[in-house]
């Protein structure tokens, strides 16, 4: 039998805390302080950029200053997909050129790589699974455009991506319907939460301090404001995502985009021999509204999508608590995708938010001037980018300190862009809701009615979003 709602746990940050529990938090700000560089959010962005800035300049005073505690927002909410996806690169390659958005491409497929190592030469167990990323078509416009992004990233030089076909694609998963799928090796599974953890704990060991429980109020030129005390440092770096919007002056930066998981009970063997999934590849498909997935280590699916995508004037969630009506709707998703799966329960949910910019373009900033740097916007894709910007950010600081000169990652197309800033209320509140309703829309017409053309609404929706 299915779960009913209330057997599910609902919110509790994310199921990927289950296993030890949340963290001890660390004190907050005693009061003012002074550093070399302060670091404002201890998700993946500031612990990334804290770790190697630390270990290109063991001399260096860092403070990482983190609202409530480190990984409690999408770093320890995240479908655990590390892989080679990053926002805005076909926009980047119109603005810079091809050439430019390629060497940021191989950038990504590096990363993944990076991240597993580091893991492991730290002894951070993460539940890491190189199996790459699947993403299959189960109607024949996703089809469609499955070999459409196929042939975009050969075009980005990722030549070792594979293109299967209704066949190939049921000898390693057997999904409802998939008429296709395509593979790239650069993706891994992890436990968000478990790399979230150990890499704040392997930051503070070289020495950089935390202060958990410490939301920064302002950030200005060579101060972070916080309710308990000022730190005073030349460089202040803004590593909050979807969170951005809570800093003084930044409500329409970057728009916190919500979204939404489930966690089935562990499935058994017989279970997973009907489902196959043996390689643990990370799990999602073409619909405008996507979903994405993984196999866990401890062996139940998590599956994500958009429930409610937004929270009128840029408000974020409380703790994770997800409506039943977008727990249900992921459920028909892992059904209709499993329908073996009928009857087994669900037995977390939780939400996060994500960093959307007006351009759905990821950046790296460091303003030479103020001392200002930032990076994010990733708009879902952070596991992986959030590591290749911290390194960037870090060759800027030690660029613009005389430390270093100009690196390959400091020359990528993505460092110093600039973007609009998101429409005031209610506008924003209105076309994001209207893209999502679009979006699902146009899912459920290719659905009843399979034609290779994807729907003029969902095109639509894209223009209205900036999306391309």
């Amino acid at each position: 039998m299915s779960s009913s709602a209330s057997s599910v746990v609902n919110g509790g940050i994310s199921f990927w805390y289950t296993d030890d529990g949340l963290p001890a938090v660390r004190e907050p700000l005693p009061g003012d302080a002074t550093a070399d560089v302060v670091i404002v959010g201890g998700g993946y962005t500031g612990l990334w950029t804290a770790y190697y800035l630390k270990k290109a300049a063991p001399f260096l005073r860092i403070t990482v200053l983190e609202q409530k505690f480190c990984g409690y927002g999408a770093s320890g909410r995240n479908g655990g997909w590390l892989y080679n996806g990053i926002a805005g690169r076909d926009r980047y390659a119109g603005l810079h050129g091809r050439e430019a958005a390629v060497r940021l491409q191989q950038a990504m497929n590096d990363t993944v790589d990076e991240v597993i190592a580091v893991a492991g030469a730290e002894g951070i167990d993460a539940d890491l699974h190189k199996g790459g990323v699947l993403e299959v078509a189960t109607t024949p416009a996703q089809l469609a455009r499955l070999r459409a992004f196929h042939e975009h990233e050969l075009s980005y030089g990722e030549k070792d991506r594979e293109l299967y076909g209704a066949r190939e694609t049921a000898e390693r998963i057997r999904v409802a319907d998939a008429v296709g799928s395509a593979w790239t090796p650069h993706g891994a599974r992890l436990n968000p939460a478990k790399l979230v953890k150990g890499l704040a704990a392997t930051v503070e060991a070289l020495g950089v301090v935390i202060h958990e429980m410490t939301p920064v109020t302002e950030i200005r030129p060579k101060h972070a404001v916080t309710p308990y005390g000022t730190v005073r440092a030349p460089y202040v770096l803004r590593c909050t995502e979807g969170f951005t919007a809570s800093l003084k002056g930044q409500k329409r930066t970057w728009l916190p985009m919500n979204s939404s998981m489930i966690a089935t009970a562990p499935l058994t063997e017989e279970q997973w021999a009907a489902i196959g999934w043996a390689g643990r590849e990370t799990l999602g498909d073409m619909a405008h509204a996507y979903m994405y997935a993984q196999r866990t280590a401890d062996g139940r699916i998590a599956l994500g999508g958009r429930g409610v995508p937004y929270r009128f004037g840029s408000r974020t969630d409380n703790d994770g608590c997800t409506q039943r009506v977008t727990v249900e709707a992921l459920r028909d998703i892992l059904v209709r995708f499993f329908p073996s799966l009928a009857g087994v329960a669900v037995t977390h949910a939780w939400s996060g938010v994500l960093g959307v910019p007006r351009d759905w373009c990821a950046t790296v900033t460091l303003d030479r001037a103020t001392g200002l740097g930032w990076a994010g916007g990733y708009v879902g894709s952070g596991v992986a980018t959030a590591n290749l910007a911290a390194r960037t950010l870090r060759d800027l600081v030690q660029q613009d300190s005389g430390q270093a000169g100009r690196t390959e990652l400091t020359e990528l197309p993505w460092v110093g862009h600039k973007v609009r800033k998101w429409e005031p209320e209610p506008l924003r509140w209105l076309g994001v809701h209207g893209m999502y309703a679009a979006y699902h829309t146009a899912d459920r017409r290719e659905r009843r009615h399979p034609a290779t053309e994807s729907s003029r609404l969902a095109k639509v929706a894209d223009r209205v979003a900036g999306r391309h």
